[in-house]
């Protein structure tokens, strides 16, 4: 997908593996705004609980998303205000579908929206990450609500003891839960030529370094770079891969 803006231009893709599980819970979007040209928003959730429970939480991020998004009017409304109700709103639906589910649902979100003045906003909760690259050097990144992100944020263990750690798959917050989740809301007053955004799920990320993802996306065109990804992320699994999801949007100069 291209969406053409004053100036430069959005390119898009979106990527998908079940990875060695049985069920896929994973949902992803690129979503293109009805009535207002150069505003997208990007959703990735993970979904957790039975082969039907998360799926069914993941599908209600990417609903409620879709639903919100196509009812927004950037000129009048806060971006901030969408991503925070998107949250709230699937956290609810989702707790509400734990009363038909086979286990009770839960999902994380990480979710960016960039307007056509360039500005971007960000929000997520859980593990699902959302990365700022401009040209292969990561600007920003989420940080993980996890067990091992805050023990990482106390100085007891390193970034990269966490990529091994043994309850990496620890969440201190997601959608769905009795709490009300924790969020990071943030933004990006203005995007470069150049600028790439990821956001993915931990099935992807958990296999690469900052550095591999900043030369891969800066290297390749956006639905290539997916297939690249997604391709050395499954040979890096060996066989005991999960459900991986990302969507990328670069933005480019017009030529």
């Amino acid at each position: 997908m291209t969406r053409i803006l004053p100036g430069f231009r959005l390119a898009a893709a979106t990527g998908t593996h079940r990875g060695d599980r049985t069920y896929q819970q994973d949902q992803v979007g690129v979503i293109s705004h009805p009535r207002y040209s150069g505003c997208v928003l990007a959703v990735v959730a993970d979904g957790m609980g039975g082969k039907s429970g998360g799926r069914k939480a993941a599908d209600q991020v990417l609903l409620t998303a879709q639903q919100l998004f196509e009812r927004f009017v950037p000129e009048e409304e806060s971006a901030e205000d969408l991503l925070q109700q998107l949250v709230s709103e699937a956290h609810l639906m989702i707790k509400l579908t734990a009363l038909s589910a086979e286990e009770e649902p839960h999902s994380t979100v990480a979710a960016f929206l960039i307007n056509s003045d360039r500005r971007c906003y960000w929000v997520h909760s859980g593990d699902s990450r959302i990365y700022l690259f401009r040209g292969a050097e990561m600007i920003k990144r989420t940080l993980d609500h996890s067990y091992v992100q805050r023990l990482v944020d106390e100085g007891e263990i390193s970034e990269l003891e966490a990529q091994s750690h043994p309850q990496s798959n620890l969440l201190t917050a997601c959608l769905g839960t009795v709490a009300e989740p924790a969020t990071q809301l943030s933004r990006i007053d203005s995007l470069e030529i150049g600028d790439t955004l990821m956001c993915c799920t931990d099935g992807l990320w958990h296999y690469f370094s900052q550095t591999e993802l900043g030369n891969t996306l800066k290297q390749l065109p956006p639905r290539e770079a997916a297939e690249a990804l997604i391709a050395k992320a499954r040979q890096r699994a060996r066989g005991t891969g999960d459900n991986l999801s990302l969507a990328i949007i670069r933005v480019e100069a017009l030529i």
